[in-house]
């Protein structure tokens, strides 16, 4: 095999273990989006808030007071339906432009939650998406703030509100007030977007000073409709003294390690979805322990307990937290973490260690789309864009494989004359990349620069909620979802969806067909080995790409078309000679037939003359 042969099946075979080694480990690496249902999918009865440590201790030293523990919340033996849960308690209503609900005024739960501005299928008939549902219903997702120590309101207080609705322009206090005369007071505003802001006020009327801890929680039953892979967080998470924590909280070390506790001053937990997040935001200058934990019945916790404060007689104490409940809009979390200093809220949005490519591919993106309102044309931009800043190499690459086509048949001559020295053949097909400047490696070296960006747009399409359902032209009505047209099923006309791996739409086949377009304009290689395998690739690819976002195949069958174009261009600069180079002939070396003389020298007596 030659050295250009060689680069070239190099090239390959990384290109290959980067996609079909995708496709192998797709359904435990790299889930499809899900651009159908996204309500949280969960079956257990209910949600339990087991307590933060036993005796009501602590866990790195915030000054605990009698009892003071996160209160567990007591489960529900039956599923009920929402409509007679939400009935069953009193609730102060929530709206505004992007948040409808209400909150549980047993317990200030915030249990009633849907996005109007998100729907659950592209079907604009279709529901809004909810994320937040009410303890003893089959997906239960709430949270909740409160107090705890001698004299605090029980979990299951009943609060009462300043006014029937919470909206931006008014926010409500709810207020409950212990047998002792404490007053308890929550104090919640909301913004035209996803954030709640908390602040917890403790008024002591008494004649004696009152200790208590503010607490905050997140609970969820069942694990949601995403699954949690190593290219994408879903799940508990949080940040902690400034470091993503992510790695090592998942639903399945909860449930096989026990609870995992922290101390911080700063930062937030949560629980999330893909796309969807409820977090905890507490005051950011006050050190809390936060802590994460795994109950029966498939139930989940994130929550942290503040120090103990000393409201003296006649006194007041409050403190400031926040409670995030909505969509994982990237701009909107960026936003959020400066104005409220929430330390790397924007990794909230599950980037992974590729962020420093895979933000920047974002950002431009979202460039584009607001430039022209159209994500399909968007991709088609951002190819030419990458392709653009790439031209000057891939000139070099095309440049290199027109003069190889040219010095193919030198080529063939030289492994013809030194098929049985492979040392002198490699130094001689050296030389001739020497003597007529072609470099074999640069076909390489574009392929390695676009697969990062081509990760990057996969993940941008993955994580960021702002490509979900978006529709290009046509029949393309969700570039994050696979293309839904196949002639396998006659394009629709039979009710029957194929299988993912061979349900090739329209865009996979334009892939395959523009890849083999592309393979046709470049030299033929000599080896027939390597011949089938090139044939065969285009196909391939073709069925590998198929169960993946078409915003994806978008952007592969974009760049094979630029390609084409680019490819085209460099043909025409170097073509073919009209007259083939001369080959080199091997003249073979005279071999004398019949035994070897014999040296001369002094004649042997003849014994038998003797």
């Amino acid at each position: 095999m030659n050295q250009d042969t060689r680069n070239m099946v190099m090239a390959v075979v990384l290109s290959a273990l980067v996609l079909l080694g995708w496709t192998v480990i797709s359904d435990r690496y790299f889930p499809q989006p899900q651009s159908q249902v996204v309500r949280p999918a969960v079956t257990a009865s209910t949600t339990v808030s087991p307590e933060i440590a036993p005796n009501g201790t602590t866990s790195t030293g915030t000054t605990p007071v009698a009892g003071g523990a996160v209160p567990g919340i007591a489960p529900v033996a039956t599923v009920a339906d929402r409509g007679r849960v939400l009935a069953a308690s009193p609730r102060l209503a929530i709206v505004t432009p992007r948040l409808q609900g209400s909150i549980n005024l047993r317990g200030a739960r915030f249990d009633d939650l849907v996005l109007p501005t998100y729907r659950e299928t592209i079907d604009k008939a279709s529901p809004p998406v909810r994320l937040l549902s009410p303890s003893g219903t089959k997906d239960a997702y709430f949270g909740q703030f409160g107090w705890t120590g001698a004299g605090a309101p029980p979990s299951d207080a009943l609060w009462t509100a300043s006014a029937p609705r919470l909206t931006p322009q008014a926010p409500v206090t709810l207020s409950w007030t212990s047998p002792a005369g404490a007053v308890f007071e929550q104090v919640i505003a909301v913004d035209q977007d996803f954030m709640f802001t908390v602040r917890q006020r403790v008024r002591n009327t008494g004649a004696t000073p009152l200790t208590v801890q503010p607490w905050g929680l997140v609970s969820r039953l069942g694990t949601g409709p995403d699954a949690n892979s190593y290219n994408m967080h879903v799940g508990p998470v949080a940040v902690i003294d400034g470091t993503l924590r992510d790695s090592d909280l998942n639903y399945d070390t909860l449930r096989e390690d026990g609870p995992k506790r922290f101390s911080t001053t700063g930062g937030w937990i949560g629980i999330t979805d893909n796309h969807w997040l409820a977090a905890m935001i507490p005051d950011q200058a006050r050190k809390i322990d936060a802590r994460f934990a795994a109950s029966s019945g498939d139930q989940y916790q994130a929550d942290f307990l503040g120090a103990g404060v000393i409201v003296p007689a006649g006194g007041t104490q409050e403190s400031t937290a926040r409670f995030f409940a909505g969509a994982k809009e990237i701009k909107l979390l960026d936003r959020y973490m400066t104005s409220l200093n929430i330390p790397h809220f924007d990794l909230a949005v599950s980037w992974g260690w590729f962020i420093i490519i895979a933000q920047p591919i974002f950002y431009l993106l979202d460039w584009l789309f607001r430039l022209t309102n159209n994500f399909g044309v968007a991709i088609i931009g951002l190819t030419i864009i990458v392709r653009a800043a790439l031209f000057p190499i891939a000139n070099k690459q095309y440049e290199s494989m027109a003069k190889m086509r040219i010095v193919g048949p030198k080529m063939k001559a030289i492994q013809e004359r030194y098929k049985d020295d492979k040392v002198r053949q490699q130094q001689e097909v050296m030389n001739l990349y020497k003597t007529e400047k072609v470099n074999p490696i640069a076909g390489c070296l574009p392929l390695v620069l676009q697969i990062p960006i081509f990760y990057a747009l996969y993940k941008t399409l993955m994580v960021s909620i702002e490509m979900r359902h978006q529709p290009f032209v046509l029949w393309l009505r969700d570039l994050s979802a696979p293309d839904p047209l196949t002639p396998l099923n006659l394009f629709g006309a039979i009710d029957w969806q194929p299988p993912a791996m061979i349900a090739l739409g329209v865009l996979p086949i334009l892939l395959g067909v523009t890849m083999w377009l592309q393979q046709k304009m470049n030299p033929t290689p000599m080896d027939p080995v390597q011949k089938q395998v090139f044939a065969i690739m285009p196909w391939m690819f073709m069925f590998i790409m198929a169960p993946f976002a078409a915003g994806l195949q978008l952007y592969w069958t974009t760049n094979n078309i630029i390609s084409i174009g680019q490819q085209w261009w460099m043909l025409k600069k170097f073509p073919m000679p009209a007259t083939p180079p001369e080959p080199i002939t091997v003249t073979p070396t005279a071999k004398t037939v019949g035994p070897k003389p014999r040296p001369a020298g002094p004649k042997t007596p003849n014994k038998a003359a003797k």
